[in-house]
């Protein structure tokens, strides 16, 4: 199946780029959920999170927890949801790594010290766009839920999300036309399971993909849809959110 590309050369998708003011915040833990046994969602609190500001699902924040050696590592999530009320900021752990984040999320607990900081901006993606196509892993999950939650009424959207096991996969709010494929593999490194989803769906014209896994992954799926489907690159972004093997490593393919 090929990509129908005559329309989308007519009005490409634009992508607004807002930079925000870049500060450090100390913040409280204030609710712990494990969502599955690959996810843990962890709400912060705070008076210090007056003027946050995430425009996009595609937002990061980095948080700054112990190395284990006596030093501060620093990590890259998505802000998963923010309640500019209650002055609260949800972050969801990915459990897919013994890394310093994973192992702070692991142990947090109500009361515990966070700080973190940015985003240092937001990329925006609007324009003539008719539906969208997101695909990811886990450590994307946080940023495909919030997109989903955050669309408009009825807009078609196909999510294809690899996770470890049926008891990974997550429900989401949205009221979006929602055509949602769970993929449950072993290899987080192996792309064979997306392309071979990949293969049996359309692609209709006008539609944005927006791509999020390991570096290796996010690659593969880039170029079988740009090489083999014929997907035009104006209406693609893949990033590696994390990369086998490096710690505090993304990658991006289209900037």
């Amino acid at each position: 199946m090929s990509t129908d590309t005559g329309s989308q050369n007519e009005a490409l998708p634009v992508i607004e780029r807002v930079k925000h003011e870049l500060r450090r915040r100390q913040l409280t833990v204030v609710d712990v959920q494990r969502l599955s046994p690959a996810m843990i969602r962890i709400v912060l609190g705070g008076d210090e999170l007056q003027g946050f500001t995430s425009l996009s699902p595609a937002d990061h924040i980095k948080i700054f927890v112990p190395d284990g050696d006596g030093g501060i590592a620093m990590r890259d999530y998505t802000p998963r949801f923010f309640d500019p009320v209650k002055r609260q900021l949800t972050i969801d752990f990915a459990v897919h790594e013994a890394g310093p984040a994973t192992r702070w999320a692991l142990s947090a607990k109500v009361g515990d010290g966070l700080q973190i900081g940015g985003p240092r901006g937001s990329q925006i993606i609007g324009g003539s766009i008719a539906a969208w196509l997101l695909i990811g892993d886990e450590t994307a999950l946080p940023s495909i839920g919030r997109r989903l939650e955050e669309m408009q009424a009825g807009v078609p959207v196909s999510v294809v999300a690899a996770v470890p096991d049926r008891a990974d996969e997550q429900n989401f709010e949205t009221g979006a036309r929602l055509d949602m494929h769970w993929l449950h593999r072993a290899d987080p490194t192996d792309a064979v399971p997306y392309l071979e989803k990949l293969k049996t769906m359309e692609i209709e014209p006008s539609t944005f993909v927006w791509i999020a896994a390991e570096g290796s992954v996010a690659r593969a799926i880039r170029r079988y849809l740009v090489e083999e489907r014929g997907h035009p690159m104006p209406w693609l972004k893949a990033s590696g959110y994390w990369v086998q093997g490096k710690a505090d490593t993304v990658e991006k393919f289209d900037e």
